[in-house]
């Protein structure tokens, strides 16, 4: 798989699923991106990307048990393959890389809260 298979929402997905192994399920990676975007991020669309990342071969999934506080139903739990770390640390050191070459002062200030 090349890198470019991977969507930016992709990746952040597969990155918070590797964030909340061994407990990673929809609910919780759609809450934690919304926090880290401070964009409205629906468990569907977080169910899509982990069924597109699982036909990829990227993340596997597992049913866990079922909890009393979701009405005895179980949850789908997700974990990163070999190939989803692959894909991650290739992403990573393209990422660093650029990063890396940027001169000094080249990118406008912006203001950081």
């Amino acid at each position: 798989m090349r890198r470019s298979d991977l969507g930016e929402f992709e990746e952040l997905v597969l990155l918070a699923v590797a964030v909340f192994t061994p407990e990673a399920y929809s609910v919780v990676i759609a809450e934690e991106l919304e926090q880290q975007t401070g964009k409205v991020v629906t468990t569907g669309a977080v169910h899509a990307a982990l069924q597109r990342l699982e036909n990829k071969g990227l993340v596997s999934s597992q049913m866990g048990e079922a909890t009393p506080e979701r009405g005895g139903r179980r949850k789908r739990i997700f974990k990163v393959t070999v190939a989803g770390s692959r894909i991650l640390h290739e992403v990573r050191n393209v990422r660093n890389n650029l990063w890396s070459r940027i001169a000094p002062r080249t990118l406008p200030k912006i203001k950081t809260t």
